[in-house]
């Protein structure tokens, strides 16, 4: 079955896996978030705090199976839309890591700090071999700002600002429902965006970003000890 599964995931880009996390461990990732009207758009976590997490165990036994046993997370968010923190992301593809500290090495920049961690552009191979999971704590549907995919698109190389538009428009768009306890798995390039919530429900989703190797030349996964 995981095989047929991650077939999907090879072709489209993204897999949805219903009620992957029992509800134990969906209040156990719902504990990362703060409180309702404390948040912001995205709250990036350090790695570290999610070791002791059964949920994101389950979800890194699962990209090991697909991306390589060495596959560990290096990044993760939490995102919580809600109406005191409600956004909108436009059509783009993830192209920063999160690395330890600062070292030049070609093809890497420019550099960034995101909420006091250090983020770089890497050469876009280094996207290319990287996978998402999104683990939902609460229902998104159509008014829930679902996630918006181009499937397809992660297999179309880095993609310009200017070429965005006409990329989505060739690739189509899906929109990625979920209840509570589903996990999505993405290509981490994928083309994506998100509208803003119409409706009053919150958003809950952690985000991790996988990555089964190591970085060069001394740089570092800001995970890794």
């Amino acid at each position: 079955m995981l095989n047929k599964a991650f077939s999907q995931l090879d072709r489209i880009g993204a897999l949805r896996l219903r009620a992957f996390l029992p509800p134990e461990e969906i209040s156990e990732i719902a504990s990362f978030f703060a409180a309702e009207g404390e948040t912001r758009a995205g709250e990036r976590l350090r790695v570290a705090a999610l070791r002791r997490s059964a949920a994101v165990a389950r979800v890194t036994d699962l990209v090991g199976k697909y991306a390589g046993r060495k596959a560990r997370p290096v990044r993760a968010v939490a995102f919580d839309k809600c109406p005191g923190s409600n956004w909108f992301l436009s059509w783009h593809q993830d192209r920063t890591i999160e690395v330890k500290a600062r070292k030049e090495v070609a093809g890497y920049g420019p550099w960034t700090c995101k909420q006091g961690l250090l983020h770089v552009s890497p050469p876009f191979s280094v996207i290319e071999r990287m996978t998402t999971v999104r683990l939902h704590v609460d229902a998104v549907d159509a008014q829930n700002a679902p996630l918006l995919i181009a499937p397809g698109s992660h297999r179309a190389g880095l993609v310009s600002t200017p070429e965005v538009p006409e990329a989505v428009n060739r690739f189509g768009v899906e929109q990625c429902l979920a209840s509570p306890g589903d996990v999505w798995m993405y290509s981490t390039p994928i083309l994506h965006a998100s509208h803003r919530a119409t409706g009053k429900r919150r958003r809950r989703v952690l985000q991790i970003d996988y990555a089964d190797f190591d970085l060069p030349r001394g740089l570092e996964w800001a995970a890794d000890d």
